[in-house]
């Protein structure tokens, strides 16, 4: 195919707090290094609402999207690694491999991972075009709201045939995003006391790494009662509403001594939820900040004087501090082992055409993980 151009229909924002519209794309063939491919499923994630929000800033028209999974149609040159009809999941950080963070075996913090929401392709062009002649910018390179989309190759990763690529897709930034905060960024150990702020998408994914890594007291924290009911399916040992509901839980729990590791996962983060989170950890214990605050947001609320005389610690976390090409396909192998949920995680599916719907069902807290599904 090449450089011959394409229709495809996708899901353009067009302003700061309009909803999605559906488009009639151009689509160029890959390019060298990169692979074009049939969409399968796109999770919605949180990060693209703050893109429609305004909480991220971007220019616009814009494609979001950045969780999903396909088949690819067709490889441009210079890509030996993958081949048409490999199913792949995408990275929403590309990962060049041997830049000082990937070399070092930080890929979540690769250096093209500077130009993802930009939406120019790694050569600094676009290969999406509004039926006006605009330039549509694709989220970090991918654009997954979209029936068909061009990415690098360094930005897929293959995954087995038989893994549904619903499930699969959750891989490529939330479930892989909240494992992470808990097993990498977070450390939990056998026997730990871990407290999850915001339990959608990728806290319940903290839950289920959390468990996975030996915690002996894991509870959620969330205003939504149907995330709290849900929270026990993906291992925690207690939930609750609000935070007051939780220091008091934990400190009973663990006798006064309060938790080893509050991870914060919240849909926007706000200084008040990490300095509650701060609250809740025990002397040495530490705060993992997963969620995205507002570009707008210039402190936290985290007292100085505790801080040192407790040392206790507040840390980020992109990605989870994971490795995508070593991280999904070790994720996707513990799902075909029984080892991790990523069917449940999906509460609805819907069409494209539906993406607004399913944005207005996450804000109501009706989701868990709501999926795209393209056919």
């Amino acid at each position: 195919m090449g450089f011959e151009m394409i229709q495809t229909r996708a899901a353009v924002l067009w302003d700061v707090k309009e909803p999605f519209k559906i488009e009639e794309v151009q689509l160029q063939g890959p390019s060298t290094g990169e692979v074009l491919v049939k969409m399968g499923a796109a999770g919605l994630c949180h990060s693209d609402l703050h893109i429609q929000s305004g909480d991220i800033p971007v220019g616009f028209p814009f494609l979001a999207g950045h969780e999903g999974a396909g088949v690819i149609e067709e490889v441009g040159a210079g890509v030996d690694h993958l081949a048409p009809g490999d199913h792949v999941v995408f990275s929403f950080i590309p990962a060049c491999g041997h830049c000082r963070w990937c070399s070092t075996g930080h890929q979540n913090l690769c250096d093209l991972g500077a130009g993802i929401l930009l939406g120019q392709q790694l050569d600094g062009t676009y290969r999406m075009q509004l039926p006006d002649g605009s330039e549509l910018a694709q989220m970090c390179m991918l654009g997954t709201f979209s029936d068909y989309t061009v990415v690098p190759a360094i930005s897929a990763v293959k995954i087995p045939s038989d893994v549904p690529l619903a499930s699969a897709a959750l891989v490529g930034c939330g479930v892989t995003t909240g494992w992470g905060s808990s097993v990498y960024a977070a450390g939990v150990a056998p026997g730990d006391a871990v407290v999850v702020y915001g339990v959608g998408g990728i806290g319940m994914a903290a839950v289920q790494g959390a468990a996975a890594a030996g915690a002996k007291y894991l509870v959620a924290v969330d205003p939504v009662e149907f995330k709290q009911q849900e929270a026990a399916t993906f291992g925690a040992t207690h939930a609750v509403g609000t935070h007051d509901e939780a220091w008091n839980l934990i400190s009973e729990l663990t006798e006064g001594v309060l938790a080893d590791h509050a991870i914060v996962c919240t849909g926007l983060v706000e200084p008040s939820t990490i300095g509650e989170a701060f609250q809740v950890v025990r002397k040495g214990g530490q705060v993992v900040v997963t969620g995205v605050s507002s570009s707008a947001a210039t402190s936290i609320d985290v007292p100085g004087f505790e801080l040192t005389l407790f040392e206790k610690t507040v840390k980020g976390t992109l990605f989870g501090s994971a490795n995508p090409h070593t991280d999904i396909p070790k994720l996707i192998g513990l799902y075909r082992a029984g080892k991790l949920k990523l069917n449940e995680m999906i509460t609805r599916r819907y069409t494209l055409d539906e993406v607004n719907q399913g944005y207005e069902d996450m804000l109501a807290g009706r989701n868990i993980r709501g999926v795209i599904e393209f056919h």
